[in-house]
Order: C-alpha cells, then sequence, then structure tokens
C-alpha cells in the first residue's frame, strides 16, 4: 500500500481516532483543530466530545438492518481491540457495563420482547419488572421493566480522548492547533493535490483531507461549492452529589440506565451523571434541565436530596435529510466522517476504519 500525506481536520473522538487508524496503517498524518490545547471553558460550554457521557448502545438498537447497524455491530466488535491497545496508556480505561433500557409502556416492553428473542446471542435479556424494592426504590420509577444489554455500557470519554492523544504522540502523529480557513486543490485531476489554509496564513499540501469537525465542516464545504446541511442539537448534563451520607453506593446498578431518553450514570459513593441530547438550537433550555433533573417526573426520592456539583452542554451537527453520520467522498482526496449527533464514541472504530478503505482504494 502507497502512504499518503493526510490531514484530519478535528480532534474530538472522531477525529482522534480516524488519526489513530490511519497512522497505524502507515500514513503521515497531521491532525488540526483550534482546540486541541484548550482547557475547559468557564461558561460550562464544552466541545461535542468533551460533553459526551460515552455510552455504548450498540446491540439494544431497534433496527437489525442498513448502513446504521452494520456501523454499530462493526463497532461493537472493533472497540474490545482498540481498547487493549489503549490500555497501555491508562490501566484504568474500560467498557464499564451493563446497560439497562426501562419500558416507558406496554407497547414497548413488546417491542423489547420481540428484540430479546432476536438478539439473545449479543446478550440481551429482558428486566423483571418484579425487583426486590430496594432496588426499584433507587431506580427511576419503572412498573413495565426493560431490557438488559451485558455488552453495551460506558467509556469514560475523558479518558478516551487522553489515551487517544498520547497514542498520536507516540505514533508521531503531528498536531496543529489553530483554525482551517480554507480549503482548495491544485488542480481538477484525481491525483491533485488539496491545499489547506491555517488562520495563521500557513499552507499545508496533502494528499487527502478527512474532515470530522462537526458544525464546522458546512463551512468549509460551502466555500468549495458543497453543501451538506445540517443542524446543531444540544445535549445538557449535570453532575449530581447525594447530600445524604448514608445513601448510594450503586451496588445494584448497572453501568447506565437509560429511562426516557435520559442517561443514568452512577459513579462513585453518592456520585451520579445524569444526561441526554435532542434540544434543537445552540442554547441550552431552562426547562429541559429542569425536566432532566428530574427524569421527566419518574425520578426517585433521592432526587430531592441532591446538590449540583457540576452542569455542562454540548452542541451536536444532525444532518438535515440524511441518515446520520455523514461518511462521503466529496471530491477525490476529500472525506467527510461528521454529523455523529447521538451515537460519535460508539461508532467512531467502525467510521475511522471506513475512511482507511476510502484511502486505500
Amino acid at each position: 500500500m502507497e502512504f499518503k500525506e493526510i490531514a484530519v481536520v478535528g480532534a474530538g473522538i472522531i477525529g482522534m481516532t480516524t488519526a489513530y487508524r490511519l497512522s497505524q496503517l502507515g500514513h503521515n498524518v497531521v491532525i488540526i483543530d483550534p482546540e486541541l490545547n484548550q482547557h475547559q471553558n468557564c461558561d460550562r460550554y464544552e466541545n461535542a466530545s468533551k460533553a459526551s457521557l460515552g455510552i455504548l448502545m450498540g446491540n439494544i438498537f431497534r433496527r437489525s438492518t442498513g448502513r446504521s447497524w452494520r456501523l454499530r455491530q462493526r463497532s461493537m466488535s472493533l472497540w474490545p481491540e482498540l481498547m487493549k491497545e489503549l490500555y497501555d496508556f491508562d490501566k484504568s480505561i474500560r467498557i464499564d457495563t451493563p446497560l439497562i433500557q426501562l419500558a416507558s409502556d406496554k407497547k414497548e416492553l413488546e417491542l423489547m420482547k420481540e428484540l430479546c428473542q432476536e438478539r439473545a446471542g449479543l446478550g440481551l435479556k429482558l428486566l423483571d419488572p418484579a425487583r426486590d424494592q430496594t432496588i426499584e426504590g433507587s431506580w427511576p420509577k419503572n412498573e413495565y421493566g426493560g431490557l438488559i444489554s451485558k455488552n453495551d455500557g460506558r467509556i469514560n470519554p475523558h479518558k478516551l480522548l487522553k489515551c487517544l492523544r498520547i497514542s498520536l504522540d507516540k505514533l508521531k502523529v503531528k498536531t496543529i492547533s489553530t483554525k482551517v480557513i480554507s480549503l482548495f486543490r491544485s488542480s481538477q485531476g484525481k491525483q491533485a493535490e488539496w491545499k489547506i489554509m491555517l488562520e495563521n496564513r500557513e499552507i499545508l499540501t496533502k494528499d487527502f483531507i478527512v474532515i470530522c469537525s462537526a458544525l464546522g465542516s458546512q463551512s468549509l464545504l460551502h466555500k468549495i461549492g458543497h453543501e451538506q446541511q445540517m443542524e446543531a442539537v444540544l445535549g445538557q448534563a449535570i453532575h449530581l452529589t447525594l447530600n445524604d451520607d448514608d445513601q448510594n453506593n450503586w451496588e445494584d446498578w448497572p453501568a447506565v440506565i437509560t429511562s426516557n431518553g435520559i442517561n443514568l450514570i452512577p459513579l462513585e459513593k453518592n456520585q451520579i451523571l445524569i444526561g441526554a441530547t435532542l434540544e434543537p438550537g445552540i442554547k441550552p433550555s431552562r426547562s429541559a434541565l429542569s425536566k432532566l433533573k428530574s427524569l421527566n417526573g419518574l425520578s426517585p426520592k433521592w432526587i430531592k436530596n441532591v446538590s449540583i456539583k457540576k452542569q455542562w452542554y454540548g452542541i451536536r451537527a444532525r444532518p438535515l435529510g440524511q441518515p446520520a453520520p455523514l461518511l462521503k467522498t466529496i471530491e477525490p482526496g476529500l472525506i467527510l466522517n461528521t454529523a455523529h449527533y447521538r451515537n460519535g464514541i460508539l461508532l467512531a472504530p467502525a467510521c475511522a476504519e471506513w475512511v482507511a478503505n476510502q484511502i486505500k482504494t
């Protein structure tokens, strides 16, 4: 295989995983993002990767056909291998399992029963609603039961970003902490090189450019005559501390509980994360935050005795009129791997593999 000069634009988990995969294959990779060396913002906004809760919902996905299902299944097979590689950089990084999805009504429970029968080999089984009452009291209110996925769960996104950054350094991937102003080609032939103009007016020459910059992808493509319409989708999260010292150590909890689209992630004793995505726009809603904290009215009693340790939000890109994510070769040498508005961490390995295959062919 002929090794290429490649620029990855965007250093979130998608961009870093893509750069990692390409550099492993021997390509000369540079990753560009103005936020590469930035610390946490003081206004509670985090970029999409840092704002993520890191949830993997690969096997519990409702559809069993189509591109999205294939990407999920491929990623679920690739994640254990990738985690073994990253373990060398942080011995505490792992996939925490299982994930439990609670049924909101009888109709949803019937769908879960069908799914469980279809995917018993993937580690799905039904949750008995007649659980021990002490467990029942600490979980969101639920009378229908739900679905347990023993292989779905969560990866800590901050540890993942840290490990990926260390691995890129080991692979000698160059990082550039600045903004890309524009892209252009030296000519229109298939073998034409791509030029990247940076904010400091420096120009880089590359064989391939892979755009992984979410909403920022739109303006870069628009300048060279390509329209990829996306909309902003916002997710909020809160880190809660239970004020009663005798409260939860989460021994009977899974890694993730999902209830009516809200995710609960137990941490150390008396600490828990709660988050959800799908608010439109770029400004967090107070009413959405209130519903989040109350779990849409299904919160257990202990939620009344908590304080907010931290709260934050992130903005993601959802493609309009097209399935997410956007995986496309826009022009020879220009590849799009973006708009992972809900499943960026989950799909990162499979999408990085897809990009690598596009470059190989």
